[in-house]
């Protein structure tokens, strides 16, 4: 079957930074499903992995945490879905990746593709969505559903892909005050459109921004990059009690200055229920559920913003390179090999 690959750690200019390959057909046992590959997107874990990942036997490592497709086997203890069935969902970190015709995935981390989006459409949200949603009810604790009063919540890089569905789901699942970052003209409306009440800059100091809103102080801060070079200001204003989580990988973040005001400081990592097979790893597809339901209920969108062409090697350069330089806005998304 046809796949892209990396060997070893190059920047994504070099040649062979990522390649086109020929591999095995893998075969569904236990509760994976055998899925035909129609669409993926790419994500910032897919640039960390390819910038560090060195072959040891010469093999290559696929990359892609997204997909879409549909089931064509199941292993003989898979219980939710059976062939035929049209499916998206993120993988797990420890396997080969979805950047392949044919990919295996336990049924667990699968929810069933919205039918009012196509393949590529919904290729655009299962990292993402799955992040947000963890994020925002697991980790920060805000309740599910409306609630008066429920205060504010400062995404940090908004337009970004968790940026983008993490507003969505804050505004029209919670009663919280959903406060954005975005510096250009194209990502403030972006944010905007997704369904912050307010956007400040990020490139100025954020207290000052949300001082200027007349909100000193925030419950609930997810720091979706830069959060080191952000650390001051987040501090400074999150309310006493309040809740940090943070997605990215900060060279250091000290969390002593929080202490005074008893705040909260945590990570989301989409990744860590496969990666420990904890007993609770269906959540993840009773999430994709839900997300899919409320997409096709036209509460939640897409936000897939780039149909980049198909998968191959050279179109998921571009978009690698695209994320590199930090200027991504929504979701790429390839489909077809």
């Amino acid at each position: 079957m046809k796949a892209v690959g990396t060997h070893q750690p190059l920047p994504i200019t070099a040649d062979h930074s990522l390649v086109d390959v020929e591999l095995p057909e893998p075969k569904a046992t236990g509760r994976d499903l055998l899925v035909r590959v129609h669409a993926v997107s790419v994500n910032p874990v897919d640039v960390k992995i390819r910038a560090s990942f060195k072959s040891e036997d010469g093999s290559p490592r696929v990359l892609g945490w997204d997909a879409s497709g549909v089931v064509e086997a199941v292993g003989p203890d898979v219980t939710l879905f059976r062939p035929g069935d049209e499916v998206f969902y993120a993988g797990a970190i420890g396997r080969p990746g979805t950047n392949a015709e044919k990919h295996l995935v336990d049924e667990r981390l699968v929810g069933r593709k919205p039918k009012s989006l196509d393949f590529a459409e919904a290729a655009a949200l299962p990292l993402t969505a799955i992040t947000a949603w963890e994020l925002l009810f697991d980790r920060l604790g805000v309740p599910y559903g409306r609630k008066a009063q429920a205060g504010s919540l400062l995404v940090i890089n908004g337009a970004g892909g968790v940026g983008s569905i993490l507003i969505q789901i804050a505004r029209r699942l919670t009663g919280l005050t959903v406060i954005a970052t975005a510096s250009r003209p194209e990502t403030k409306q972006w944010v905007l459109d997704m369904g912050a009440h307010h956007v400040i800059d990020h490139t100025q100091p954020l207290d000052a921004g949300l001082a200027e809103l007349g909100i000193p102080h925030v419950p609930y801060v997810a720091g979706l990059t830069a959060s080191d070079r952000h650390q001051d200001a987040i501090a400074k204003a999150v309310a006493p009690q309040g809740r940090v989580v943070l997605i990215d990988d900060p060279k250091s973040f000290d969390i002593v200055p929080f202490k005074r005001k008893s705040v909260m400081v945590g990570w989301e990592l989409m990744f860590t229920r496969s990666i420990f097979q904890t007993n609770d790893m269906i959540e993840q597809h009773r999430l994709l559920e839900e997300v899919s339901a409320l997409v096709d209920a036209g509460v939640l969108r897409t936000t897939l913003t780039e149909r980049a062409g198909r998968i191959d090697a050279a179109t998921l350069k571009k978009v690698h390179a695209t994320i590199e330089s930090g200027k991504a806005i929504g979701k790429s998304v390839l489909a077809g090999f």
